[in-house]
């Protein structure tokens, strides 16, 4: 069944499972359900593979994500069911005992689930994770609708248009993808009903003790709120000032700047699916057509969503990309293992003020400028850890 047809075909009941795209506006999979469907049942199930605490790891956490993530992750889920609510429905949390896919499928069979709604997402877990479920919903007569609404760009459509390869240049991939559809600008006011849940135990979302990460008081708090609301705030404000994205050129800006950063600090929001990459990029384009002139890709803040794309494009296209060995795009190299010197890197213990105070504020913040990033990942991998390791040997090659 093709898009068109699928977000318009009638069920006395929809599933819209929320992942990525943890927000109301511009949310494909959400407006086709609340179109087609009599009940709509929004579902998040929390998944153990990123949440279930790890001792072992460098920080209290999971294996996967720190505190600083699971906490924007539970305060965009809360956001996320206060903007339900106020449209007269509200977020089905359930835990999943191991494998996600189980949850989603009981349910559907629970529920007696008509058609089912979600975000498409390419990365490989999510991708076997998903076929399980989609299976089982063939088997079962029940309708798929999974929009592309994560990126710009549908990566699938841009690798066919690329003759099969994803484009492996910024440049190429803006050539090849053209501009990206327009957001979902409806607003509405309330949602069908949800059904009956048929003896489910409906969780509220929960705190961050309740994962079982022991006491996290003492923990920081980070500056950055998880959430569509905050996402919509953050970006507003950001392009309120049309001069400032008129002239934005990366990579300038200053990444000492923390009181206010010099950037619109969305990239989370963009990732958890607060903010959509559509609709931020419809704004910004709101902003160009009102200014005399303004900077073009990839400087610019629009070129900026752009490489974005290209990433995740590559990335989808490209086997074993996660890795080095096994990618035919990697470079090989005999990288030379010291875990001592990798622990001092991690925790900002390298003796180096510049290099240490940026790895503090990610593990404090989960965030940190771009400039900074490219920072530690050179020093890291070809900068002065190397020098540090290597200076008896003379060698030029870290890890």
């Amino acid at each position: 069944m093709d898009a068109a047809t699928a977000a318009t075909a009638t069920a006395a009941a929809a599933l819209v499972w929320f992942r990525k795209g943890l927000r109301v506006h511009d949310n494909p999979a959400l407006d086709a359900a609340r179109r087609s469907a009599a009940r709509v049942y929004p579902v998040f199930v929390l998944d153990p593979r990123y949440l279930r605490s790890d001792p072992a790891a460098p920080s209290q956490g999971s294996a996967r994500a720190g505190v600083a993530r699971v906490r924007f992750l539970l305060e965009s889920l809360r956001d996320l069911d206060a903007r339900l609510r106020r449209l007269g429905s509200r977020l089905l949390v359930l835990r999943a005992r191991d494998d996600v896919s189980d949850a989603v499928c009981a349910a559907l069979k629970d529920w007696n689930i008509g058609k089912l709604c979600f975000e498409s997402d390419t990365e490989p877990y999510a991708l076997a994770r998903d076929k399980r479920v989609t299976d089982f919903a063939a088997a079962s007569g029940i309708e798929v609708f999974s929009p592309v609404s994560h990126t710009l760009f549908d990566p699938a459509e841009i690798i066919e248009k690329n003759g099969g390869r994803p484009p492996l240049t910024y440049k190429s991939f803006v050539a090849t993808a053209g501009e990206p559809p327009k957001p979902v600008m409806e607003e509405y006011s309330e949602l069908p009903p949800i059904g009956d849940t048929g003896g489910y135990e409906l969780l509220p979302v929960p705190k961050l003790e309740e994962l079982g990460y022991g006491d996290v008081s003492q923990e920081y708090i980070p500056p950055f709120r998880g959430g569509e609301t905050e996402a919509l705030k953050r970006m507003r404000e950001s392009l309120q000032d049309k001069e400032w994205v008129a002239k934005f050129e990366k990579p300038k800006g200053d990444p000492s700047a923390f009181l206010k950063p010099a950037t619109t600090v969305l990239s989370p929001y963009l990732k958890f699916g607060c903010l959509s990459a559509r609709y931020f990029y419809h704004c910004i384009q709101d902003v160009y057509r009102s200014t005399k002139t303004h900077t073009k890709p990839p400087v610019s803040l629009a070129g900026q969503l752009l490489w974005r794309d290209f990433f995740y494009t590559v990335s989808f296209g490209t086997p074993n990309f996660d890795q080095m060995e096994g990618n035919k795009i990697c470079k090989q190299i005999p990288w030379i293992e010291n875990e001592e010197l990798f622990v001092a890197w991690r925790d900002g213990r390298t003796g180096y003020p510049w290099i240490d105070a940026i790895m503090i504020q990610l593990r404090k913040w989960g965030w940190m400028h771009h400039l900074a990033r490219h920072s530690v990942a050179c020093f890291l991998t070809r900068g002065d850890l190397v020098c540090t390791i290597y200076t008896i040997a003379r060698c030029i090659l870290f890890v």
